[in-house]
C-alpha cells in the first residue's frame, strides 16, 4: 500500500474542495477492521526510526470534540514502543503564551531526529478558534496561514515529515457521543463548556475547517480526511496511512558500530 491509495482523502489546494463531499463513514463494503499485519509494519518501521536517528515524524490529529483524537493515540499506538514516541495537547494558550507569537509553543513540542511525536490538537487551534470567533480578521489569518506554510516547510527541510489528519465526525455522531459521556460518570470529566459552545457553532467550524485545510495543505506537509464515525474504521485507515508515510520516507536500519565478527561469546 502506498501514498498514492490514499488520494481520494487528501486535501487538494484550490477551490473546489468542500469538506461536505466528503463522507463521515467509510462505504459499507470497507470490512477490513484493525489486524495485526498492519501495526507488526508500524511496529518495525517506529522503530527503525528511532534507531536511525536520521529523520522524525510530527502526526497533526484535528477535528471536532468526540472525533476521536484520545481514542487514536490510545488505540493506533499502544501497539508499538513508547520509546521515541510521544504525545502532546494543546489547551487554549496560557497568559504567557499569549505574550509570545502563536507557534512559540510549538516550537519546544516538536519531534527530533528519531522520534514520532503525536499532537492532540495542534498550532492549528490559533488559526480555527480565532477564526471561528471573530479574534482574528482576514488579513492577519492569511498571514498566519502562511507562516504555517513557511513552518511546516522548514520541518520538512530539516528532515521532520509532516502528517495531518482530520477527523471527520458528522454532527449527529458528535451528538451521540456528547451524550455518551454524560451519561457515564467515567468520562464526565472530559466534558467542558466549550464543547457544547463550539456545537452551536458547528456551520462556522466546518467554514473555518474547510479554508484552514484548503490553504495549508502542501506537497510535503499534506491534510488527509480520515471518516470518523466508526471507531475501528478510523483507526485502522489512519495505521494504513502512517505506515504508507513511513514506508514512503525510506527508514534504513543503522550499521552497527561493533565489527561483530571479531566477537566471541564464551
Amino acid at each position: 500500500m502506498t501514498l498514492n491509495t490514499f488520494a481520494p482523502w487528501k486535501v487538494q489546494s484550490d477551490d473546489n474542495f468542500r469538506l461536505s463531499d466528503i463522507p463521515t463513514r467509510f462505504d459499507e463494503e470497507k470490512e477490513d477492521k484493525a489486524s495485526k499485519s498492519v501495526f507488526d509494519r508500524l511496529n518495525k518501521l517506529q522503530t527503525t526510526l528511532y534507531a536511525a536517528k536520521t529523520r522524525g515524524l510530527l502526526l497533526v490529529l484535528q477535528g471536532m470534540d468526540t472525533a476521536g483524537k484520545d481514542g487514536v493515540i490510545r488505540h493506533v499506538f499502544t501497539h508499538i514502543s513508547p520509546l521515541g514516541v510521544r504525545a502532546q495537547a494543546f489547551a487554549a494558550p496560557s497568559e504567557e503564551e499569549k505574550r509570545h507569537d502563536f507557534l512559540w509553543r510549538i516550537h519546544s513540542k516538536l519531534p527530533g531526529k528519531g522520534e514520532m511525536v503525536i499532537f492532540n490538537r495542534s498550532h492549528y487551534e490559533d488559526v480555527l478558534v480565532p477564526q471561528v470567533r471573530g479574534w482574528l480578521k482576514p488579513p492577519a489569518l492569511k498571514k498566519r496561514l502562511e507562516h504555517i506554510r513557511h513552518f511546516e516547510a522548514m520541518l520538512q527541510d530539516e528532515g521532520i515529515t509532516v502528517l495531518k489528519c482530520y477527523l471527520h465526525i458528522s454532527k449527529a455522531e458528535q451528538k451521540k457521543r456528547l451524550q455518551a459521556r454524560m451519561d457515564d460518570p467515567q468520562k464526565q470529566w472530559k466534558l467542558q463548556a466549550s464543547d457544547f459552545e463550539d456545537r452551536k457553532l458547528w456551520p462556522a467550524f466546518m467554514r473555518a475547517y474547510q479554508q484552514t485545510l484548503s490553504a495549508t495543505s502542501t506537497k510535503d506537509a499534506p491534510w488527509y480526511i480520515i471518516p470518523a464515525d466508526d471507531k475501528s474504521d478510523r483507526d485502522q485507515f489512519l495505521a494504513e496511512l502512517l505506515v504508507a508515510t513511513m514506508e514512503d520516507m525510506h527508514l534504513k536500519m543503522p550499521q552497527p558500530t561493533l565489527k561483530l565478527g571479531n566477537i566471541k561469546l564464551s
